[in-house]
C-alpha cells in the first residue's frame, strides 16, 4: 500500500523570514487565509505589526500596571493555560483567591475576625465588581420595595460627574438612572451634600469615588457617611454607600491610613479595587468585597456542578484566566504592608517632582491635590494661542502618551493634561518628561498664532481677489505658507530623543 504524504506551508525549512515570500505579501485583514505559514515567519510578522504600538512604560494615560517582577512574570507564564472557573480542578488556585478577598477585607476594615471568611470575588477588573456591586444594591432595593408594597421600577443611583465610564455602562445595560452631581470650575469631585439632597425613596445607593479618574482626588466620604446618616433617619429610607476605590484603595490604606473612608463607615456597604492598577498587577484583575454576607443577596450567587462538585460563583463571566489572581498573591506576600507602603511613598515622591517641574515652567497651573492617586493634572494659564491637545500630540514625538482632555459637566471649558505616576515611572524619566515639555512649549511658542494660521485656509479665488476685499488677511498666502514651512524645517533640523 502506497501511502502519500504532502507538506504543509508551515513545515517548510524557513532560512529567514524576510528572505522568504511572506515577507512581500499583505498580512490578511478580513479572512482567514487559506494555507499556514512557518511559526518563525508567523512570529516575526505579528511581533512587527506590534512595533508600532506605542511603549506601554511610557505610556502615562494609563493607570494599569506595565511592569512586574521577572519572578511574577515566571508565575503568570506558568499558570496561564489555567481556567479559574474549574475549580474543583484548581482548588489552590481558589484558595489562593479567598486568600486575597480576604487579606483585601481586612485592609479595608472589614468587620470579620482574624479567623472568619470575607465576603467578595475576584474579577476581570473594576468595571465588572461595579457592576456585581451595583446588581446587589438594585436586588436589595426592589426586595425592600417590594416588601412594603411600593413600586420598584425605577431605581436610581446618585454620583458624580467625574465617575469612570463604567457606572454610566452600569447603569444603561441594568436598567438604573444615573443622577450625577454636576462639577465646577476649581471643584472637580462629587460634592456630598448635593449627592445626599439628590437621594430619595428610589436610591438605590450612592458611589463615591477615592481617586477621581481626572485629577485623583478621594472624595469626603466620611462626610458623605454622616449627611446620608442623618437624613435616613430623617426618612427611614437606609441609603447605602459604595466605595468605588478602582484607583484608590491601594494607596490610601498605606499612606494615609487615619483617613475613613472604607468599612469603618457604616453606611459603606461594599467596595471595589483594582489589583491591576495599584494593587501592582497586570491588566485583568480587580476585586469587590461585601461587608457582610447581609449585603449580597443570595439569589445573585449561582452553584454549579458540572465540573467536579457544588461551585458557589457571582460574576458577570465565567472562563477567565488564572494568572492575574496568582499574581496578586505574589505581590501581597512578597511586598507585604512594609512593601506596599515604600513604593506608594516612591510614586509620591516622583510625582511631587513632577509638580515641581511643571510648576517652575510658568506656563501651567495645576489641579490636582497632594493628597490623592499620585497623579498630577494640569492646564494651562493661556490658551490662547495652542491647547493641552496640540502639547499632547506634540510629547509623541518624544515616545510620552499624555492624555489631554475636557472635564465633565459643568466644567467642560476646562481642558487638562495627566500624567499617572506608576510603580515604573522613574525620577530620571520624570526630570525627563518635564525637560520634553519645555521643548514643545517653546515649539509652540514659535508658531505662528492659532488666529494667524486660520488664516492660511483660504481658497485659490480669495488670492486673486487680494487683500482689497480681505483686509483681516495680514500676510499673502504664500507669505504664511513659507512661515510655516520655515517653522517645520527647523523643527526637523532638530535631533531629539524622540521615537521614530
Amino acid at each position: 500500500m502506497v501511502v502519500t504524504t504532502t507538506t504543509s506551508a508551515s513545515d517548510e525549512h524557513l532560512h529567514c523570514t524576510f528572505a522568504s515570500r511572506y515577507a512581500r505579501t499583505s498580512l490578511p485583514r478580513f479572512k482567514i487565509p487559506d494555507g499556514s505559514m512557518p511559526k518563525e515567519a508567523a512570529y516575526q510578522i505579528v511581533n512587527d505589526e506590534l512595533m508600532l504600538d506605542g511603549n506601554p512604560r511610557l505610556n502615562l494615560a494609563s493607570f494599569v500596571t506595565t511592569w512586574m517582577e521577572p519572578e511574577c512574570d515566571k508565575l503568570i507564564k506558568e499558570s496561564i493555560n489555567k481556567n479559574y472557573v474549574d475549580m474543583d480542578e484548581y482548588p489552590v488556585t481558589t484558595e489562593l483567591q479567598n486568600r486575597c478577598v480576604n487579606m483585601i477585607a481586612h485592609l479595608f476594615h472589614a468587620p470579620v475576625g482574624d479567623d472568619e471568611t470575607a465576603i467578595g470575588v475576584g474579577t476581570v477588573g473594576s468595571s465588572e465588581a461595579i457592576m456585581l456591586a451595583g446588581l446587589a444594591f438594585k436586588r436589595k432595593w426592589q426586595a425592600k420595595r417590594k416588601a412594603e408594597g411600593k413600586p420598584y421600577d425605577k431605581p436610581n443611583i446618585v454620583t458624580g460627574a467625574n465617575v469612570q465610564v463604567c457606572w454610566e455602562k452600569f447603569a444603561r445595560y441594568f436598567e438604573v438612572e444615573l443622577k450625577e452631581v454636576k462639577l465646577r470650575e476649581g471643584y472637580y469631585v462629587m460634592d456630598p451634600a448635593q449627592a445626599v439632597e439628590m437621594v430619595d425613596e428610589n436610591t438605590i445607593c450612592v458611589a463615591a469615588i477615592l481617586g477621581s479618574t481626572l485629577t485623583g482626588e478621594f472624595e469626603d466620604v466620611k462626610l458623605l457617611n454622616e449627611l446620608l446618616t442623618k437624613k435616613n433617619k430623617e426618612t427611614g429610607w437606609n441609603t447605602p454607600i459604595h466605595v468605588d476605590a478602582a484607583s484608590g484603595g491601594f494607596i490610601a490604606p498605606f499612606l494615609y491610613p487615619e483617613l475613613e473612608w472604607d468599612f469603618r463607615l457604616p453606611l459603606v456597604k461594599s467596595i471595589n479595587v483594582s489589583g491591576h492598577k495599584y494593587g501592582l498587577v497586570y491588566a485583568g484583575v480587580g476585586w469587590v468585597v461585601w461587608r457582610s454576607t447581609d449585603d449580597l443577596p443570595d439569589e445573585l450567587v449561582f452553584h454549579i456542578n458540572y465540573l467536579g462538585s457544588d461551585q458557589p460563583t457571582f460574576t458577570l463571566n465565567f472562563s477567565k484566566g488564572s494568572c492575574q489572581i496568582i499574581a496578586q498573591y505574589y505581590q501581597f506576600i512578597r511586598l507585604g504592608f512594609e512593601g506596599y507602603k515604600n513604593i506608594m511613598e516612591n510614586c509620591m515622591e516622583n510625582a511631587r517632582l513632577l509638580k515641581e517641574g511643571i510648576t517652575k515652567t510658568g506656563r501651567f497651573e495645576i489641579l490636582s491635590k497632594d493628597i490623592g492617586v499620585p497623579l498630577v493634572a494640569f492646564s494651562l494659564k493661556d490658551d490662547s494661542k495652542y491647547t493641552v491637545f496640540q502639547i499632547s500630540e506634540s510629547l509623541r514625538r518624544f515616545g510620552w502618551i499624555v492624555p489631554a482632555y475636557t472635564m465633565p459637566p459643568n466644567a467642560e471649558h476646562v481642558a487638562v493634561l495627566r500624567v499617572v505616576i506608576r510603580e515604573d515611572f522613574s525620577h530620571s524619566l520624570a526630570e525627563r518628561l518635564v525637560s520634553d515639555i519645555e521643548k514643545v512649549v517653546r515649539e509652540l511658542d514659535d508658531l505662528p498664532p492659532r488666529a494667524s494660521v486660520k488664516t492660511a485656509h483660504v481658497t485659490v479665488d480669495d488670492l486673486h481677489r487680494g487683500k482689497a476685499e480681505h483686509p483681516h488677511l495680514k500676510k499673502s498666502i504664500s507669505e504664511t505658507e513659507r512661515d510655516i514651512c520655515s517653522y517645520w524645517r527647523r523643527i526637523s533640523d532638530k535631533k531629539t530623543s524622540g521615537v521614530c
